[in-house]
């Protein structure tokens, strides 16, 4: 979507979002997400988070209480981020949106 410098500076928005336990705003695939990211890094050199979906829309819909998402930083538009209660959800298997791990909490 956007340039370099637009993707990093959503790399920077998100990771700072993951040190503070922010919450996040964006657009990904047409529709605004309300998201808590938990780790940010690189798969196959391609910058992506993993974030916890808990309001807004999805193509596939969304999941009562909220679910995880794997999306590309290239993707995600309007990117704002606010205080607001954290939310999680313990995860069912080890994560394998990132292969290259920068940053990462647990829930």
């Amino acid at each position: 979507m956007g340039g370099q410098g637009e993707i990093d500076d959503v790399y920077a928005l998100v990771r700072e979002a993951i040190v503070e336990r922010r919450c996040v705003d964006a657009i990904f695939g047409g529709c605004r997400r309300q998201l808590c990211p938990h780790a940010i890094g690189t798969r196959d050199g391609q910058p992506r988070a993993l974030f916890f979906q808990f309001g807004g829309g999805s193509s596939r819909g969304l999941a009562a209480g909220g679910d995880w998402r794997c999306l590309p930083l290239d993707g995600l538009s309007a990117v704002s981020v606010h205080d607001g209660p954290w939310r999680t959800r313990a995860h069912s298997e080890p994560q394998h949106c990132i292969d290259d791990v920068d940053l990462e909490i647990g829930p």
